[in-house]
């Protein structure tokens, strides 16, 4: 199977939703086009960001309808395809119709915390019946189990498919381990905007972003120039958002950059429960922050 190259700056795409919580479609037009126009990389679908968990099965494929027919074949799409019964994570591969996916994004699964042993098992399954290259997806912070560097290794090792990984989990020495014992084409993914600029530094391709749904030209430019080794100019730019970084964060994903893209007019503010908005406190935040970078990255919905 051959691999896929996702070096550079690939977003999580958000779920842009109505006043009623039905999905805003055209706006997830808008989203698609803005970044594909500005720099992306590639595009994630049915990540984490997009609220995945609250969407149902039929909005799930037609947000991948959506997103596979406007990007049509310009940037890679990688579609988040994870959980925690690997009977039903590889029985929805095996149903999925993967044309226009060029690779799956497959998270640790989560609350019932498996062993490394058993996280190995999973993604052994996943590896076996998946038709297209698989990133893994750690994020501690969520699932409740880190996977070690260990584990990345023996499955970038083990199966051929098992093409990178977004580490998230915020430790450094890990991510570092993982790049300096990783066979060559095995690709190491930043997973936080925040720590993007020295993971580049220290090896890594790129990241998947968040940020990138606000600010993808901006945010492309740091990881380009990082990358190329330009870490001066990748370093101004990185200083520029660390602000937003954390307040990004503060309140939760998405809502921190739903309520930054609903002020640069691309979406309604609104989120599906158990998620809810940023607070009103986090909201004059980012908007002053936002008028201090005065970026024109802005749409109108008009």
């Amino acid at each position: 199977m051959a691999g896929i190259d996702l070096q550079g700056m690939g977003v999580a795409l958000i779920t842009p939703f109505k006043e009623d919580e039905s999905i805003d479609y055209e706006a997830l037009i808008r989203m698609i086009d803005h970044l594909m126009e500005n720099g992306t990389d590639y595009i994630v679908a049915l990540g984490t960001t997009a609220e995945t968990p609250s969407l149902s099965e039929e909005e799930k494929k037609e947000i991948t309808r959506i997103v596979v027919e406007r990007v049509n074949r310009r940037i890679p799409v990688v579609l988040g395809i994870g959980g925690n019964c690997t009977r039903n994570v590889t029985a929805q591969i095996e149903h999925t119709d993967f044309k226009g996916i060029d690779a799956i994004l497959s998270v640790v699964p989560y609350y019932n915390k498996p062993s490394q042993e058993g996280i190995y098992q999973h993604f052994k399954a996943i590896a076996k019946v998946s038709p297209r290259p698989v990133v893994l997806y750690n994020v501690p912070g969520r699932t409740g189990t880190n996977m070690t560097a260990a584990t990345t290794l023996r499955l970038a090792r083990e199966f051929n498919n098992v093409t990178a990984i977004k580490e998230a989990s915020g430790n450094i020495t890990q991510m570092d381990d993982i790049i300096k014992n990783k066979p060559s084409e095995f690709q190491v993914i930043s997973g936080d905007d925040g720590i993007t600029f020295p993971l580049i530094a220290l090896g890594a391709v790129g990241v998947i972003s968040v940020i990138g749904n606000a600010f993808p030209k901006e945010f492309s430019r740091m990881v380009r120039l990082a990358i190329q080794g330009d870490y001066q100019n990748a370093r101004i730019i990185h200083s520029r958002f660390a602000e937003l970084f954390e307040l990004l964060f503060v309140d939760g994903n998405p809502a921190g950059v739903k309520s930054m893209l609903n002020m640069m007019g691309f979406i309604e503010n609104k989120l599906r429960l158990p998620l809810v908005p940023t607070r009103i406190t986090t909201c004059e935040k980012i908007r002053d922050v936002l008028d201090r970078l005065n970026i024109n990255e802005g749409a109108s919905k008009d």
